[in-house]
């Protein structure tokens, strides 16, 4: 395993990260543990969980283990969650306010069995709380102890740069890392996020780096998925999922690219998918999504593996993005990440 700095900070964390959506779901509490047991054999110390995964059950499950080690064992992780979904139904059990993010904290650090998280992240940017509100929160909460560094995800780059903005000018705990989505099959985040990670510190911590399974080569084309299937969109929505992608000619460009690289190096699909991405411009640590052990063993297979320059160029011009127009045109993007890269 290797290791990179948590964004800004000077947070050691292990180029793939463990994550947890699936504990209590579709991956049993022995099973939880198992992974997590193997993630930590195998060099890994950063744990992403969030208090809506599983109704609360993955923090619960990973707090359970984590109630298990010593001090000093807990005290070599870094413990990520999130918060500013629904976790009920009244209408302050939601968003970025003060009073949802202050119960949802103290639940998550109960959950966990915690007195303090690591990375605190909210979920979602929250159009009807100001941001002002939100990261004096934030900063109040690095202050009195509860947490350590902030964090966002999946903010666009206009809300990321309003909300270090903002922070830098009233002396707030600034964000370190952002969470976004991010693979072969979803590169358009590198038209302004990206960028705009770079410009200001920021670490990505890419979640669904195998676009759901796609990048595994479980998919074929015309081969419609029958019941329930997540391909990172959900169960419900896998089918319909499907069904957009199967049509582009892109998908199976890029799914060809990346089975006849691992074929020459001799590793799953995969492997290829998740080392491409943990060596993109500003990615701090990967997020690992599997669902059993057999899958993790397999994904942990990509640490410490690199693509060749030729490797990542024939990766990058079938997987390439570029269908926006103005001002997002072909020769200015890769410009913009030649200067991230230089």
């Amino acid at each position: 395993m290797e290791y990179r700095l948590l964004g800004r900070t000077g947070c050691v964390v292990s180029t793939l990260a463990l994550g947890t959506m699936t504990f209590g779901s579709e991956t049993s509490e022995p099973d939880s543990l198992a992974q997590i047991e193997r993630y930590i054999e195998a060099g890994g110390n950063l744990i992403d969980t969030a208090d809506v995964y599983s109704g609360g059950v993955s923090e619960e499950i990973i707090g359970r283990w984590l109630k298990t080690k010593s001090t000093s064992s807990r005290e070599e992780l870094v413990v990520a969650t999130k918060g500013r979904f629904p976790r009920g139904n009244g209408p302050n059990n939601r968003g970025l306010s003060r009073k949802h993010l202050a119960v949802a904290l103290d639940a998550s650090l109960q959950r966990l069995q915690l007195d303090v998280i690591d990375l605190y992240q909210v979920h979602a940017y929250d159009a009807l709380t100001p941001i002002e509100e939100t990261l004096r929160f934030l900063d109040d909460a690095v202050r009195l102890g509860k947490i350590r560094y902030v964090g966002l995800s999946n903010f666009t780059a206009w809300q990321l740069q309003k909300a270090v903005d903002v922070a830098s000018f009233k002396n707030l705990s600034i964000p370190v890392t952002l969470q976004p989505q991010y693979n072969l099959l979803v590169r358009e985040l590198e038209w302004e996020i990206i960028p705009a990670c770079a410009s200001e510190g920021l670490g990505l911590l890419p979640w669904s780096p195998l676009g759901g399974g796609w990048l595994t080569g479980k998919y074929h084309r015309d081969e419609r998925p029958t019941g329930e299937t997540r391909l990172g969109e959900g169960k419900r929505n896998g089918v319909e999922a499907f069904d957009q992608r199967n049509p582009s000619q892109r998908t199976w460009d890029v799914l060809e690219a990346v089975e006849q690289v691992a074929k020459a190096r001799q590793v799953s699909m995969a492997q290829v998918a998740l080392s491409w991405v943990a060596d993109r411009p500003t990615v701090s640590s990967v997020i690992l999504g599997a669902r059993n052990l057999t899958q993790l063993e397999d994904n942990l297979g990509a640490a410490g593996l690199h693509l060749s320059a030729e490797e990542t160029e024939r990766l990058d011009a079938a997987s390439a993005p570029f269908t926006a127009d103005y001002p997002y045109g072909t020769s200015g993007v890769r410009q913009r990440l030649r200067t991230i890269v230089d």
